[in-house]
């Protein structure tokens, strides 16, 4: 899929951004050029050691904003595909700063389809959020703006075949500023800050979100917005899997948090289509022909009043099996205490 392929990810020093650099250097070494745009030169500089060019000629750092147009518009120039995962994504930090976070999430969505119309780009895949289902905070709300712009962005194509998708998942287990790499760093002080202990979140891994996206690049027709089937875990659960001992101290929900989150609302039921491994939520007017599209994937329609959200799963982590998860995805040197 990737062979001889230009493909380039925003926001690519990020958690999801590294893992799809080695995941695609890795698989596909034939890739005729793999380029990192972000703004922050100091990660740049950090992961140009840990994929070194002599080792694999075909990366390229690029620093640039996603705000930034004209930027964006010199970096996609000879790109085949586009992987959209810059973001500003914090939660608290958004609400404190709101214009910021509509620059980055909304504007530099907008930014990021323009130049890949003006371009040569055969295919974007945005990364989305379980926050942008039915949101309540600005993060999600403007994630929400931004898959609804990636999905619009199919009907002004006009005579360029470029197709746009967006994936839609949890918490990536591990990423910066997660809620695991949080309790492992405080599991030192002996007390875990909990916020709710009714809570909880989806979860998936890094490698998870990996494959979601290479399964959107190589399969979207155009305007999906692609969810997996992936457990959840209660708070709680995951306190005691890694600091059994330590005190467990609620400390309330912070600005703009849910109690549980959603990936597809009951009004998405009836656009929302079961592949197998994924969900995918149609657009309401697609540009192909709906009964083709059911055919080629096996689609089965869910049933109106459908809804998939981490309090009402029917898959779920144990104590144990996060242990698991966070010695072989987070920390290899885990051990509990």
């Amino acid at each position: 899929m990737l062979r001889g392929k230009s493909i380039l990810i925003t926001g690519g020093t990020g958690s999801l951004g590294r893992a799809l650099t080695k995941a695609i250097l890795n698989k596909y070494p034939d890739s005729k050029k793999l380029i990192i745009f972000s703004r922050d030169e100091q990660k740049q500089f950090q992961m140009s050691f840990e994929f070194p060019s002599d080792k694999f000629p075909q990366i390229r750092f690029f620093i640039g904003d996603v705000r930034d147009k004209e930027r964006l518009l010199r970096a996609f120039k000879d790109v085949d595909y586009v992987i959209h995962a810059a973001a500003m994504k914090h939660v608290h930090l958004a609400e404190y700063n709101p214009d910021e976070c509509v620059k980055t999430n909304v504007y530099g969505a907008q930014n990021v389809i323009h130049a890949a119309l003006e371009t040569k780009v055969e295919r974007v895949v945005a990364l989305s959020t379980d926050k942008a289902c039915a949101p309540i905070n600005l993060y999600g709300a403007t994630k929400l703006a931004s898959d609804k712009l990636f999905i619009a962005a199919n009907n002004i194509t006009g005579w360029n075949p470029i197709r746009f998708s967006v994936v839609r998942y949890g918490n990536v287990m591990g990423s910066n500023g997660s809620v695991i790499p949080f309790f492992l760093n405080k599991k030192k002080d002996g007390v875990l800050p909990i916020t709710d202990p009714a809570m909880t979140r989806f979860n998936i891994s890094l490698q998870g979100g990996v494959e979601m996206v290479l399964h959107a690049l190589e399969h979207a027709w155009g305007g999906e917005i692609f969810v997996p089937k992936i457990p959840s875990y209660k708070i709680l659960d995951v306190a005691e899997a890694i600091a059994p001992n330590a005190k467990k101290t609620i400390v309330g929900i912070r600005p703009g948090e849910k109690i549980h989150e959603e990936m597809i609302s009951e009004s998405d039921s009836f656009y929302t289509y079961d592949l197998g491994k994924y969900y995918t939520i149609l657009p309401a007017v697609p540009k192909w022909n709906l009964l083709d599209f059911i055919k080629h994937f096996n689609a089965v329609k869910v049933k109106e009043g459908f809804k998939y959200n981490s309090g009402e799963n029917t898959s779920w982590e144990t104590v144990e099996s996060l242990r698991k998860l966070i010695k072989e995805h987070v920390e290899p040197d885990f051990i509990p205490n």
